[in-house]
């Protein structure tokens, strides 16, 4: 924790209207300028922090950067009657930007954040300034290898270092012993709700598609980041989608896997940020 200390104040505010109780929701808060929220993706043992830590600290330089725990993920609590769906994260996120007091702001979102961007653009466009979409589901998406092996993950220490090192990255020297265990112990922790996302009936949390009616219709400008050899959403996507959005640019990393931010966290921030300041 000292080291986020260091580059992010930890936070929480309460998010009403999705559950009969508020959701507390955990977010981490640094830098000035305008409103860019971080929208993490939903691997096991995900959170803003696991997600984010390389990319906060170089967008705090020129914005003011918000990264929430989404509902059911990280420290955000999860509530026993609310039913995980991509309209319930993407109205969580809404919920979040109305009790801190932000109408429009741009979105940064990794793989299902990237969807809940789409989302967000498509339902709410006038309070999504620009978006990136890094590694995000699209028209044309199937299900991968990769996404088959983090929805059939099971915690154990050893399941989570094969997961890192089979799926994320091309550059293997980033799965550190310490990574493994922050990803295994939080997975552990919130494994109960990450299962029944994706496998109770109950639940929508696998109804992540889009029409090529709907992409089209989205005029929030958006740029695109893609890691070529990614093996959980393909880079296929990423060039449908492009052809499909009307106002968007793609950026392909080569010898780059489904972590763009974390492989090439410093190109990535150089590339986002610019995208973001025009």
């Amino acid at each position: 924790m000292t080291a986020m200390a260091d580059i992010c104040e930890a936070r929480r505010v309460a998010v009403p209207g999705l559950t009969a109780e508020p959701i507390d929701t955990h977010y981490l808060e640094a830098g000035t300028g305008e409103p860019v929220v971080l929208l993490h993706g939903s691997g096991p043992g995900v959170s803003a922090w696991a997600n984010w830590q390389h990319t906060i600290p170089g967008l705090a330089k020129q914005f003011r950067v918000l990264a929430p725990d989404t509902v059911g993920y990280g420290a955000t609590s999860r509530p026993e009657d609310i039913v995980y769906s991509l309209s319930t994260w993407t109205d969580h996120i809404v919920g979040f930007l109305d009790a801190i007091g932000l109408e429009r702001v741009s979105l940064v979102g990794n793989s299902l954040g990237g969807r809940m961007a789409l989302d967000m653009a498509e339902r709410y466009p006038d309070r999504v300034r620009r978006m990136v979409l890094m590694g995000s589901p699209g028209v044309g998406m199937t299900p991968t290898e990769g996404l088959k092996a983090l929805r059939g993950y099971t915690p154990s220490s050893a399941n989570m270092r094969s997961l890192l090192l089979d799926y994320f990255a091309v550059d293997k020297s980033i799965i550190t012993d310490d990574l493994v265990r922050i990803r295994y112990e939080a997975s552990v922790e919130t494994f109960e709700a990450y299962q029944a996302m994706f496998t109770d009936p109950r639940h929508r949390g696998s109804e992540l598609g889009i029409t090529e009616e709907q992409a089209r219709a989205i005029d929030v400008p958006a740029l695109l980041v893609h890691g070529r050899e990614d093996k959980v959403v393909p880079v296929e996507v990423s060039w449908t989608m492009v052809r499909l959005l009307q106002n968007a640019d793609l950026h392909v990393f080569a010898r780059c896997g489904h972590w763009t931010q974390i492989e090439r966290a410093d190109e990535f921030v150089e590339v986002v940020s610019s995208f973001l300041g025009e």
